[in-house]
């Protein structure tokens, strides 16, 4: 039976696939593992201060002159802040914990409010192309293998397979866009937690060390989910490249 199109597999590349995939995913577990286990730790390291993180979150608010809810939100680190709504969301671990982990992510999501408030560029490009980044990431892996099943059952397609197939990779290149715009947002925001607990005495230089390590460990998983998302770009890819057809 001879097909329409030439699939042009390389095996090296298929090994080099497997390889970062399978290495990408132990390290994302690995620093999932290590965020938690900083957390856990500086969370029984109590501030000098002793102000809970929802109190520190509303002064740095004030201090800033803003005022939005601080909002107690189930799980734990799931702690956000929502630029539609403009609501500000702490975990139940953090809301009322004075401990070291629990300000360093408070100050943090007040990082992100201040960029929402500045205008910050990076933020305002990350927030516009969210729409295409979350249907790039549903659909676009389905159109590069629907465009390779394409060209592989049909003799009347020509090219489109291939077309579609690249149209997918584009998609999905809009998601991993999004998250590489990602990690200049949260190193910023992280940056200016730091500023804040310092500048307002909130934390002492003993307490600081903590703080960095904490939002420094939360900051690797944004990292390694960027790696992941280019890895599997680069398959994508090469699937879509498969589903040429030959001249």
């Amino acid at each position: 039976m001879v097909f329409p199109c030439e699939i042009r597999y390389n095996k090296d590349m298929d090994y080099l696939y497997y390889f970062l995939a399978i290495a990408i995913f132990v390290l994302s577990l690995i620093a999932q593992t290590h965020v938690m286990s900083v957390f856990r730790k500086y969370a029984q390291v109590r501030t000098a201060r002793g102000i809970p993180a929802s109190q520190l979150a509303y002064e740095l608010l004030q201090k800033n002159g803003l005022y939005l809810p601080i909002q107690r939100v189930g799980g734990e680190l799931t702690d956000h802040y929502d630029p539609k709504q403009e609501i500000v969301g702490l975990s139940e671990v953090v809301y009322d914990s004075d401990s070291v982990s629990a300000v360093a992510v408070a100050a943090h999501e007040i990082g992100h409010v201040l960029q929402h408030n500045e205008d910050y560029a990076p933020m305002r490009f990350r927030n516009l192309i969210l729409p295409v980044a979350n249907i790039g990431c549903r659909i676009g892996p389905f159109l590069v293998l629907g465009g390779l099943l394409l060209s592989l059952l049909t003799t009347w397609a020509g090219n489109y397979g291939y077309y579609i197939a690249m149209f997918g990779v584009v998609l999905y290149g809009v998601m991993l866009l999004f998250q590489l715009i990602t990690l200049p947002v949260e190193f910023n925001a992280s940056r200016r937690g730091l500023d804040m607990l310092t500048e307002g005495g909130y934390v002492t230089d003993a307490e600081l060390p903590g703080a960095k390590k904490m939002l420094r460990a939360a900051a690797m998983t944004y990292v390694l989910a960027a790696l992941g998302s280019l890895v599997t770009l680069f398959r994508l890819f090469t699937i879509a490249q498969s589903s040429r057809r030959s001249r």
